[in-house]
């Protein structure tokens, strides 16, 4: 079996030079962390934190017929978009499960960008290819864009002094200019943080600029680079699924609570079996835990009854830096997804009490 070539992103060297510990994630060569996950959890939260999150992929999708795509293979309503708005969606797949979340953005009238998990690059655009069958114009930028995530309650303040866009934004919405003298940089209100902030896309070749004035930037409300692994754990503690873990080919989003971007107002692919789903009532659920006796719940871990019976698995879970306690999510049989039913998570043999609590977990 040939093995894929790990991809370096545009800003691999910068990220090295600062001491990043770098890894192959998403076929990408990647910073895992910078001061360490603890550091860097807690300084997003209360600070700022920039992320180069440039494995993302984005497709261009636009022209006549672009809405048309995009309404027949994501199950939100896109028609409910306006320009400068975010919407955040799935491709389901035919057999019940999801071919990836993601992001549509509205950049104009008969515009859209859709930004994907990285992990999914190749899979996405040959489902999104495979249902192009009206010639709609689709283009595949992800090579060709540099994505830097910048997060934390004075994201605004660090960032507005780069650029004449008002960055006083709403949440999920999105806007295009000059941003430290570069030209057509695209700025959204979006993140995986839940600390609120931006997200900035910029071409390769603006890169090193864009980094620079940033560094810069910076330095006045003494911004901290993050990497990946407090990503994860920022995201965790909003309750936002991770696509390899929560969801995959064989979850539907209603089984994942994804119900509210599952909009049967119209057809899209695979809707009949779903919207049967839905007035069936799924058999298992996507909840929330946390531990009550010690331990750390892990990916794939089993979850039990008081009885020892089977009645689910963990899909992700971690101590939690803002919380100073153990978290995760799993799916468990809809009898046992109710808020404070007790559960165990087995861990080296031992079952650990936890009980199901509501999302997010944290709270700001």
């Amino acid at each position: 079996m040939e093995i894929a070539e790990i991809k370096d992103i545009a800003l691999k060297q910068k990220h090295i030079d600062l001491g990043a510990k770098m890894v192959s994630f998403a076929g990408f060569n990647m910073p895992l962390q910078y001061t360490g996950l603890t550091d860097e959890h807690l300084n997003v939260r209360s600070n700022v934190g920039v992320f180069d999150v440039s494995h993302m992929g984005e497709f261009m999708v636009k022209g006549d017929g672009a809405l048309e795509l995009i309404q027949r293979i994501t199950s939100n309503d896109a028609s409910k978009l306006t320009v400068g708005k975010v919407q955040y969606s799935c491709f389901p797949n035919n057999e019940g499960g999801i071919v990836d979340d993601l992001l549509v953005y509205m950049m104009a009238e008969q515009e859209y960008m859709l930004v994907v998990n990285g992990a999914n690059l190749d899979k996405d655009w040959t489902w999104v290819t495979k249902h192009n069958t009206s010639g709609v114009t689709v283009e595949n930028h992800s090579d060709n864009i540099s994505l830097l995530a910048v997060q934390g309650p004075n994201a605004q303040k660090m960032l507005q002094p780069l650029t004449n866009m008002d960055l006083d934004m709403v949440y999920y919405t999105v806007q295009k200019g000059t941003f430290a003298g570069i030209d057509n940089v695209i700025i959204s209100s979006t993140g995986y943080t839940g600390a609120g902030g931006f997200e900035i896309y910029f071409e390769n070749a603006a890169a090193e600029v864009i980094w620079d004035a940033i560094q810069e930037a910076g330095k006045v409300v003494d911004m901290k680079m993050a990497g990946l692994a407090c990503r994860d754990t920022l995201r965790l503690e909003m309750g936002f699924c991770l696509y390899g873990n929560d969801i995959n080919d064989t979850t539907s989003p209603l089984e994942a609570g994804l119900g509210w971007i599952t909009k049967f107002t119209k057809d899209f692919v695979n809707s009949d079996f779903l919207k049967n789903q839905k007035e069936e009532g799924v058999t298992k659920k996507l909840v929330g835990f946390e531990l009550i006796d010690r331990g750390i719940p892990r990916h794939d871990y089993e979850i039990v009854d008081a009885d020892g019976n089977n009645i689910g698995i963990v899909t992700s879970g971690t101590m939690a830096p803002s919380l100073g306690k153990a978290i995760g999510m799993g799916y468990v049989t809809k009898e046992n997804a109710k808020i404070d039913t007790e559960i165990f998570i087995s861990i080296r043999n031992k079952s650990i009490k936890a009980k199901v609590v509501k999302m997010p977990f944290y709270k700001a």
